[in-house]
């Protein structure tokens, strides 16, 4: 006879299976932790989570996470409005700020295109992209996309649609290891790669 968990544990452990980068072992690990940690702590965790769930929204303006209308990057007068870096997600862009060497403002795409996942350009925050270019003024987009297939696909596809508008396109340098995430690279290669940014050829 094979030993089983209870129910409501079997629950939580593949609740946790579901969180990205958690894998079976993961979740039960985390599981037994919270199970044995003190029933305060774990309903603050509760809380939060939901609290977060209900308050943060995605940013009108660019679609980073925000607790307010637009997100204190799109509230800052100080950026310059000329200059938007395209990202992926909103971790991407928070790599990025701690750099401390961008000043412009962002776009967050919510993920990359990606046709075996059935993922495409119009499942992305292109169009609104494409919008804010004129009403902004934009003259220059970064393409801050990761140094994968998706990411490399997703630039071209971009440098595609807004060439011909006359802006100026570019990416990243290759400061970063190719198949790498933004998230896990330190700042002062992040900050590098920014600066060494090239055109997009067609």
């Amino acid at each position: 006879m094979s030993l089983a968990y209870t129910p409501p544990m079997q629950v939580l452990i593949d609740a946790l299976g579901r969180l990205p980068g958690i894998g079976p072992k993961s979740a039960q690990r985390i599981a037994f932790h919270l199970l044995k940690t003190d029933r305060g702590d774990v309903e603050r965790l509760a809380s939060s989570i939901l609290e977060a769930r209900a308050l943060v929204r995605f940013c009108e303006r660019c679609f980073n996470f925000s607790d307010a209308e637009l997100c204190r990057v799109c509230r800052d007068e100080g950026r310059d409005s000329t200059t938007v870096c395209v990202v992926e997600e909103s971790r991407d862009l928070i790599a990025i700020e701690k750099t401390g060497q961008f000043k412009g403002r962002y776009h967050v795409l919510l993920g990359s295109i990606n046709p075996l996942e059935g993922v495409g350009p119009e499942h992305l925050k292109i169009r609104e992209l494409l919008v804010r270019i004129g009403a902004e003024g934009i003259d220059e987009v970064i393409v801050c996309t990761n140094p994968n297939t998706e990411g490399d696909v997703t630039a071209m596809y971009l440098a595609r649609l807004l060439k011909p508008l006359g802006l100026r396109v570019t990416r990243i340098a290759s400061g970063l290891p190719v198949g790498g995430d933004l998230e896990y690279a330190d700042e002062l290669t992040l900050g590098r790669a920014l600066d060494g940014r090239r055109e997009i050829p067609d």
